[in-house]
């Protein structure tokens, strides 16, 4: 498999600037992989297709407000850092990404917020687009981490034009968030409303709740035509036993487990043992999974309709069978359905 099998024409247009009204009556496809039948409804009918003991299991990262709009010193040049992991608590080093890169090198300092009480130095360029950041504020830690959460913005995707609206900060939240660490929003679950996920557990259906902090790792362009050159950043996952226990006790009884987007399935199938089941878990993953691959757990999954040439397509194609999901996506194209974070969704059976 390479890069190219992965590109398709994806009108603009089709890119959601907005989420649906409600969450739940975003648009639905359906496909079957044994039989490549392709079916077209709306979320909440999701219901339908789980009975008494099936499993979804759903990724309870919370997103952080990661991105800040700083003054370099003496030019005021405005420059947009974003925040993707916290390397040192005491010592306030953050890796991050800044916006334009070129201007800013070791040594410069960047100013925030009306006062410019928070100050940030530059003391590594990890990466070609990265940089290593300490952040100075006469305050205690938690004082940092607020004014961290004062001045910073929900980092909606750059393809998102629009000005981030009060409303986002919501709706770019799963309902069920709980851990902070992510630096971008887990989207299949953008899509469970409170009334849905109440219909679910009464007919049976019971929820394993894994994290895993979504990074860059997630949404990091692919550049090599061989996938099998491509180095995913890593995410750091923690499944409790309490989540293997819930996956395991249904993988046994050979129920529905579907997995809730696809950083939920990097998550199981990073901890899972020879026997094909799932160990509790703490620390990171860089797993990168493409055409041809066998999963060990999941047998269903939800998931929002990815971008050409992305990691989380190649996922997607690996778990559903390429020939199925680019017919799946051109089926999409046309029937207008909408793309990436805001946008529709998909469940494979």
């Amino acid at each position: 498999m390479k890069l190219s099998n992965f590109n398709f024409d994806l009108p603009k247009e089709l890119l959601a600037e907005y989420p649906s009204e409600n969450r739940d009556e975003a648009r639905l496809m359906v496909v079957h992989r044994k039989t490549g039948e392709i079916e077209h409804k709306l979320f909440k009918d999701v219901i339908n297709y789980f009975d008494d003991g099936d499993v979804f299991v759903i990724n309870n990262t919370k997103v952080f407000p990661a991105r800040l709009y700083g003054n370099k010193e003496k030019t005021k040049a405005r420059i947009e850092v974003f925040l993707l992991r916290e390397l040192s608590a005491d010592q306030r080093l953050w890796d991050v990404l800044v916006d334009p890169a070129r201007k800013i090198r070791i040594g410069n300092k960047l100013y925030f917020g009306e006062n410019s009480d928070l100050v940030a130095e530059v003391i590594d360029n990890t990466t070609s687009r990265g940089r290593t950041l300490r952040f100075l504020y006469d305050g205690t830690y938690e004082e940092f981490r607020q004014r961290l959460v004062e001045l910073g913005q929900t980092p909606l995707p750059k393809y998102i034009s629009r000005p981030v609206e009060p409303e986002d900060e919501e709706r770019y939240q799963t309902i069920y968030a709980k851990h902070e660490g992510a630096v971008a929003a887990p989207t299949a679950g953008l899509h469970f409303s409170k009334h849905l996920m109440k219909r679910l557990e009464i007919k049976g259906i019971t929820f394993a709740e894994v994290t895993l902090h979504v990074g860059l790792g997630t949404f990091n362009p692919v550049e090599v035509e061989d996938l099998s050159k491509h180095k995913m950043d890593s995410e750091e996952i923690h499944i409790p036993e309490e989540a293997s226990k819930i996956i395991n006790n249904a993988k046994e009884k050979k129920k529905r487990i579907c997995a809730v987007g696809t950083t939920v399935m990097r998550s199981l199938e990073s901890s899972v043992s020879s026997a094909g089941l799932v160990n509790p878990f703490d620390g990171w993953t860089n797993k990168f999974i493409f055409p041809p691959y066998d999963f060990s757990v999941a047998n269903a999954m939800i998931t929002n309709f990815h971008t050409p040439k992305s990691t989380l397509l190649m996922m997607v194609a690996a778990f559903a069978g390429y020939d199925l999901i680019m017919k799946a996506y051109k089926e999409a194209v046309e029937e207008k359905y909408k793309f990436y974070s805001y946008g529709d969704a998909m469940l494979i059976l």
